[in-house]
């Protein structure tokens, strides 16, 4: 909220391609809102008189697009979301993940280059969350957009996060990729807040992995791939084979592996090397 400047910061700068928002007069802040930032609130902030493909169509009728236009860009994010055949509904007539992807399917279809999410799945319940969680890391491989997501979920943060900014009393603790908060600490606090963080969901495969030329092997994982989607397959296979963006395998991984670099980085097991 300090961000689009729905709330005024006392200090500091916030600096998007050069400019200071806080800077802006309303003019140049009207602006920016419009067509720099979208946002996806906490409480969904659906208007309930409108129907599903009239909500994600708002920003854009704010925006001055025109009618067909921006109900035609509506419904295609209605549909990337999983919400088709639910354009004439009620918000009330959906549950909460529903709304979500409302809220989401609307921010979207502003084609922002930023998009702001303010604690947006603390309201749904553990499923329906981490499925939305799923959703948002599909649409950022294809969208590429920056994402700023507020949350109090550290293990949420490392799911979906690729750099995490951790903030305590309004200043700003440590920031790293999710690794380098889990397994490097800067201070005490950090060291108690991520002391029960699944380690698995902060270690990447590429930071362990085997590199080399390999046979082919039956299943691979992206490099950025993170421990604990990469366990489940040990069951069946010793070795996981891991690609490089084009998809070429570049090294493999083992359950030996990830349980070492698991045990090293958990405070009551001794290192086993």
């Amino acid at each position: 909220r300090h961000v689009n400047r729905l709330i005024d910061p006392t200090a500091g700068e916030i600096v998007v391609d050069g400019e200071d928002v806080l800077q802006m007069s309303l003019e140049q802040l009207r602006t920016f809102r419009r067509t720099s930032i979208a946002m996806v609130f906490q409480k969904f902030g659906l208007l309930p008189h409108r129907s599903v493909l009239h909500n994600v169509a708002y920003g854009l009728e704010i925006r001055g697009v025109g009618k067909a236009e921006r109900l035609e860009k509506a419904a295609h994010w209605i549909e990337v979301v999983g919400l088709s055949g639910y354009e004439k509904s009620r918000p009330r007539q959906l549950s909460g993940g529903q709304q979500q992807r409302v809220g989401l399917a609307r921010a979207l279809a502003m084609d922002t280059e930023i998009l702001l999410m303010d604690e947006a799945f603390s309201a749904l319940d553990p499923l329906i969350r981490s499925g939305m969680q799923d959703q948002l890391i599909e649409l950022q491989s294809s969208l590429n957009k920056t994402i700023l997501f507020i949350t109090h979920d550290f293990d949420e943060a490392l799911k979906i996060g690729n750099r995490i900014a951790v903030l305590r009393d309004g200043a700003v603790q440590q920031v790293g990729k999710p690794e380098e908060i889990v397994l490097s600490p800067a201070n005490e606090h950090i060291e108690e807040f991520v002391r029960d963080v699944n380690k698995a969901r902060a270690i990447h495969v590429r930071t362990i992995m085997e590199r080399g030329e390999f046979e082919a092997y039956e299943y691979a994982v992206p490099m950025d791939a993170r421990c604990e989607d990469v366990l489940p397959w040990f069951a069946e296979h010793p070795w996981v084979g891991v690609t490089n963006g084009d998809g070429s395998q570049i090294g493999r991984v083992s359950a030996k592996q990830v349980i070492r670099a698991l045990a090293k980085y958990s405070p009551e097991t001794p290192d086993p090397t």
